[in-house]
């Protein structure tokens, strides 16, 4: 028991009276099982720890937002280069035509002679 019961004995404090700050600090696990047990039998969290959880959340959803838009950008980055190597082949076909245009023109017609 936590009282002393013989006359030599009423100068020991036993544990149970000892300060509660000599305690030895929880683990970050014992922590943790703390916080889930309280969350399992509805007592409010402190506001540190909602707001930590928030954090956690809101950093995932921008992280899988950013995933979406690298890939959406990875696409549009491939059609553009599709579009370009298009653009430079009607180019090269579009002066291909123009200069044979140019040669018959510049080459002397049969019809034209009187």
């Amino acid at each position: 028991m936590c009282h002393a019961v013989s006359d030599h004995l009423e100068s020991f404090q036993p544990s149970c009276y000892t300060d509660l700050v000599h305690r030895p600090k929880t683990s970050k696990t014992a922590e943790i099982h703390v916080l889930k047990l309280r969350r399992r039998n509805g007592k409010k969290l402190s506001n540190e720890v909602k707001e930590r959880a928030k954090l956690r959340k809101l950093k995932k959803i921008m992280k899988m937002k950013n995933l979406k838009l690298y890939k959406e950008n990875k696409i549009i980055i491939e059609e553009n280069e599709k579009l370009r190597k298009r653009a430079l082949l009607l180019h090269q076909q579009n002066k291909d035509m123009f200069t044979q245009i140019i040669q018959q023109i510049s080459q002397p017609s049969n019809y034209h002679n009187y």
